[in-house]
Order: C-alpha cells, then structure tokens, then sequence
C-alpha cells in the first residue's frame, strides 16, 4: 500500500510513523509512506495556504488550490504524458480522503476497508476548514477520528493510517492479533492476563489456567460482551 500525506505539519506525522510497527511495515515493503508539506504546491512567494471566508466569519479557510495540485500531482494526473488511460487508472486506483471533524466518524470497519486499498491519498485539514469545492469534487470520503475538535488534521491522519496500516497482512508478527482485536464482532475484547498469577493477593481467574480451551473461549466471549454493556452499551445497541 501506498500512503500520501499532505498537511502543513509534517513534522507531526513524521515521528510516530516511524516507530514500531509502523516503522516495520516501510521496512519490509508492506507500507510505502510520503509525507508532504501542502505549501510545497502553492504558487506565490509566501506559500499563502488560507483566506478569510466569503460571508464573513472568524478564522481562516485553506484554499483550494493547492489542495487540488496537490491531490492531482499524487495521483499521476499532472504527469506529462499522451497515455490518457494510465492517469485515468492512476486516479481510480487513488482514493482521496480529508481528515475533518464534520466527516464519517471513523470505526474498525471502515479500517478493514481502508486497508484493501492500494492507495491513500490523506489531506489534513486546518484553520476553519477547508474550501467547500475540495469537498465536493476532490475528496472521496470525509473522515473524523471522533466527536472532538483537534488543533489540525495532521495528528488524525497519524490515528487512522495506524489503524488501518496494521491490518495490511505481514505487518503485525501474528495476524491472529488483528482478528481478536476489539470491535472485530461488534464487541470489546475481553480482559487479558499474564505472568504472575498472583499479584498483591489478585489472582488470575482459575478458568485461564484450565487448559480447556472451549471453555475459556465460552468466558471470554462472555466476558467480552460484560466489557461491553458496561463501556460501549452502544456497541451492543448497534447489534440489535
């Protein structure tokens, strides 16, 4: 999978998106990862990104511009050349999305989604947003990351691509992981245990030292499904 970027703080996805598994996937080949400054496609000499709303209003919009040369150079449909059907692949195969507070709210499903894609071209909005036309003809899906407002789109582009980076197959060491991962059924997952099996006189429930492994699948489904009622009741309303 490839994963563009474009922000105006690149610095801020740059230092979690090399560690760990994320820092693995890039290694091994799974993940092919770009992070661009937005005002790198911008035309005058003081790389202008933003403008005061038409109407009025406080704050600043990110114009649309940029973002479009952008979005366009990534996706090969600026790349000089007579072969009309390959920048029309180029684009199909790409698909665009713009972290935003007024997007979809982003959940495990739409990550296993995402992660089927061969291309991810992320825009991170900022200021009061961006300028309406992005939205309505650039970008394929708006994502939010939650019911909150964030600083920028720059630190829910980071959430989103470890999520759904992690699902790509390789990239975690055992990818029975991915598939007892909460809210893989619906359900948050059930409470875990290890070593020591006793500790300031709180024990290890006896059924996880049992051996029996249909009845510890039982328990943790049960306990899976307790977890839930308590935290995420909602989970369970969504299930009917």
């Amino acid at each position: 999978m490839r994963i563009d970027i474009i922000t105006l703080f690149p610095e801020i996805c740059r230092a979690p998106l090399k560690e760990s598994m994320m820092k693995r996937a890039q290694e091994n080949g799974a993940l092919e990862l770009h992070i661009h400054n937005l005002r790198d496609w911008t035309s005058d000499k003081h790389h202008v990104v933003d403008d005061a709303p038409f109407g009025g209003g406080q704050g600043m919009v990110m114009k649309p511009e940029p973002i479009f040369a952008a979005v366009e150079e990534l996706r090969g449909e600026s790349r000089k050349t007579s072969n009309t059907e390959h920048r029309t692949s180029n684009a199909e195969q790409s698909r665009v999305i713009l972290m935003s507070p007024t997007g979809r709210r982003f959940n495990q499903r739409m990550a296993e989604q995402l992660s089927q894609e061969s291309h991810l071209i992320i825009v991170c909005g900022h200021y009061e947003g961006v300028d309406h036309r992005v939205v309505e003809h650039l970008i394929n899906e708006e994502i939010s990351i939650g019911d909150y407002v964030l600083t920028n789109g720059a630190i829910a582009a980071v959430v989103l691509v470890d999520a759904v980076v992690r699902l790509i197959p390789g990239v975690l060491g055992d990818e029975q992981s991915a598939h007892d991962d909460s809210f893989r059924e619906g359900l948050l997952e059930a409470p875990q245990y290890t070593r020591p099996g006793e500790f300031r006189g709180w024990k290890v429930p006896e059924i996880l030292l049992s051996g029996n492994h249909a009845q510890i699948a039982a328990w943790r489904k049960e306990q899976a499904r307790a977890r839930t009622k308590a935290n995420r009741p909602d989970l369970l309303d969504d299930r009917g």
